[in-house]
């Protein structure tokens, strides 16, 4: 998103001379094709970075309600990157369930799949929110932690039962390669909620990611895009203006 689309430099001109049309482009310069995309919304939001709360959790909820009150589809859907033990990176939009004023970012999986397998062995991770239409990000990061049983329980019997019915099949990211006895299984779980409407998937689990550092990116027209950065010294935040 920092990127300029300023008129093509000569490195530009060599990148495309060393570049191929990929099958299945239909026959299109993708490198051209993204290049022509705009990056920013039309108007972009204002953001003083002096006039702003002493913690970013605060300052989050006032962009979430802009986002909400704006129409912006989604606004609680974020991006969550984990990595394994060896510091190898996945990522996948998810939808935070919960924030706290003490800092805590929540969302669910199940304690099973690949991120849920990632944060046992690599209890830390980063969300990211991005509002085009008002052309705002905020990354947060710091460690990852389970709910307390109750919580996660909860959480778990607020969803949809749809949702409830595959969590129960407790298969996130495992190979699918039956689709037809899939089917078969989540009847049967469907089933099962029917005469145990209380049931909770014993693998679902609500974490809570606690913020360490929280940073927000305001576009701005002119490029001179703002980037405010939060970090937690242990007993306060600090705020510290960055290039962008």
């Amino acid at each position: 998103m920092h990127d300029d689309l300023g008129a093509g430099s000569a490195d530009d001109t060599a990148h495309r001379k060393g570049s191929t049309t990929a099958e299945g482009t239909g026959g299109r310069d993708m490198y051209a094709l993204l290049r022509s995309l705009p990056v920013l919304a039309d108007q972009v939001s204002v953001f003083d970075p002096e006039d702003v709360p002493a913690d970013p959790v605060t300052l989050f909820v006032r962009w979430l309600i802009a986002a909400v009150e704006a129409g912006v589809p989604s606004p609680h859907a974020a991006a969550l990157a984990t990595a394994d033990a060896q510091g190898r990176p996945s990522a996948r939009m998810l939808v935070c369930k919960d924030v706290e004023a003490a800092g805590h970012w929540y969302f669910a999986s199940s304690a099973t799949s690949r991120k849920g397998r990632e944060i046992a062995e690599n209890p830390h991770a980063a969300l990211v929110f991005y509002w085009p239409a008002q052309a705002r990000q905020i990354r947060i990061a710091g460690p990852v932690a389970p709910a307390d049983a109750g919580r996660s329980a909860a959480d778990f019997l607020a969803r949809s039962p749809a949702a409830r019915a595959e969590a129960l099949l407790a298969r996130q990211s495992q190979v699918l390669d039956d689709p037809i006895g899939a089917a078969a299984l989540l009847r049967a779980s469907q089933d099962r909620l029917a005469a145990q409407p209380d049931l909770v998937a014993p693998d679902r689990t609500l974490y809570a990611l606690t913020a360490r550092e929280a940073e927000f990116w305001q576009a701005d027209d002119q490029r001179r895009h703002i980037r405010l950065r939060y970090q937690h010294t242990g007993t306060a935040w600090t705020r510290q203006r960055l290039w962008a």
